[in-house]
């Protein structure tokens, strides 16, 4: 499994409740340039409508070649494939006050395009702090395993 996208800040600002693998629809250029690695998630986020689940705001950057006149394609909703049980159960725990869901990760899964999307539930601020010295930490530790060798 190669990660082609993962967004970070939704690892920093969420914590994870449950996690799904989805497909996507996409189109012929969109495949290619993301197999390429020119994809962002950075403000993407997870919308629902009609029951089904859209990933909206990722950018994909335009492969050389495409000629595209249109910049909202770059930013359009894409589908996400997901089974109905799961589509179900993502939806009773967004209704929770305080859990919504965000894309984690995009990646490739026997050639074709994944992403993982997360039920997720906001960090309180100490939370974050919290999480910021554990990083520190570990960083640390391996800057002195490194000068110890």
């Amino acid at each position: 499994m190669k990660t082609l996208a993962r967004n970070k800040k939704a690892l920093f600002n969420y914590e994870l409740l449950d996690q799904y693998e989805a497909g996507i629809v996409l189109q012929g250029w969109e495949v290619k340039s993301i197999k390429g690695g020119n994809i962002s998630l950075k403000e993407s986020f997870i919308a629902v409508e009609n029951e089904e689940l859209y990933l909206v705001n990722a950018h994909v950057s335009i492969w050389p070649g495409v000629k595209i006149t249109d910049e909202s394609m770059f930013t359009r909703p894409r589908k996400l494939l997901l089974n109905t049980k799961e589509i179900a159960k993502l939806l009773r725990g967004r209704n929770t006050t305080g859990n919504t869901i965000v894309p984690i990760d995009m990646h490739l899964s026997r050639g074709k395009v994944k992403v993982n999307i997360a039920l997720v539930r906001g960090k309180k601020k100490y939370d974050k702090r919290e999480s910021l010295k554990e990083k520190d930490v570990k960083r640390q530790i391996q800057s002195d395993l490194k000068n110890y060798k």
